[in-house]
């Protein structure tokens, strides 16, 4: 605002809400971590760009089990959140694990309770790397849950993971950052542990095959991108804008002009790229 004039007023209420009211008109942008198709935009009559590359980490609240000490293969992350593998020690987990001192604690699965651009990503690359998750459940903004406790938002399921030992969940790399959370290795698509970083997002976002004409469109966002060093839960965030409103789009274009020249250092130092 001191720079511009300009005052944005910012409300994180997931995608599901911003989609909504971008569409509905109440607000003069939205953000989504989903990414709308091309015929999705002209039906709600909007217009999407990329702003920020964050990604999503499953995080754990593991007494004795430090940040990156917890490897998770695909097989275990998705029998973990269908609610198969029901104690820490299981030798599922342990096998992957053999020098991590796993308690015999039983398993909390917490999840988004409201329509989620993060839980869209994060049950796309489930799908993506489990048939079983694949044919029972799917993938959307909102599923039916196979297990677990939903809490609103990556802040509600950040403090339900902060508070309960022996829950697991996912949320943004941002709110892992701030609030210190530990969170696991995976497998990149060919099949490389890789660790959450700056670095690994980077590589992932490096792939994308981004194109103005079908309003940078890619069917499953930069999940599971190529490349033995890509972070498989990479998202770009997207901003709609209303096509039908060329005075307001003004004031926001020059906003995103403005962040774009202005906000790397910011972006970073918040766990985006």
């Amino acid at each position: 605002k001191k720079e511009t004039g300009v005052k944005v007023n910012y409300q994180g209420i997931g995608s599901g809400g911003g989609i909504r009211q971008v569409t509905e008109r109440t607000v003069d942008f939205g953000g989504s971590d989903k990414m709308l198709s091309p015929k999705e935009l002209e039906k709600r009559k909007l217009y999407q760009f990329p702003a920020v590359i964050g990604s999503i980490v499953v995080v754990y609240n593991l007494p004795g089990v430090g940040d990156g000490e917890l490897r998770l293969s695909n097989k275990t992350a998705c029998d973990l959140f269908m609610g198969k593998v029901k104690y820490w020690d299981d030798p599922e987990i342990k096998k992957d694990n053999p020098n991590v001192k796993l308690p015999h604690q039983r398993v909390t699965v917490v999840h988004r309770s409201e329509g989620s651009g993060t839980t869209w990503n994060f049950t796309y690359w489930l799908s993506s790397i489990c048939s079983e998750w694949k044919d029972k459940v799917g993938f959307g903004k909102a599923v039916q849950w196979p297990t677990g406790i939903g809490a609103k938002g990556n802040a509600g399921v950040t403090n339900y993971v902060r508070q309960t030992p022996g829950s697991v969940g996912y949320v943004e790399y941002a709110y892992k950052v701030q609030n210190k959370l530990s969170s696991a290795v995976l497998k990149t698509k060919s099949g490389k542990w890789v660790e959450p970083s700056e670095e690994t997002f980077k590589e992932a976002a490096s792939k994308a095959k981004w194109s103005k004409s079908n309003h940078f469109y890619l069917e499953g966002n930069l999940i599971l991108q190529d490349g033995d060093r890509s972070w498989p839960l990479t998202a770009a965030t997207m901003i709609l804008l209303p096509s039908d409103r060329k005075e307001r789009n003004r004031l926001v274009i020059n906003f995103f002009d403005w962040s774009f020249r202005n906000g790397d250092g910011i972006a970073v130092s918040l766990g985006y790229v």
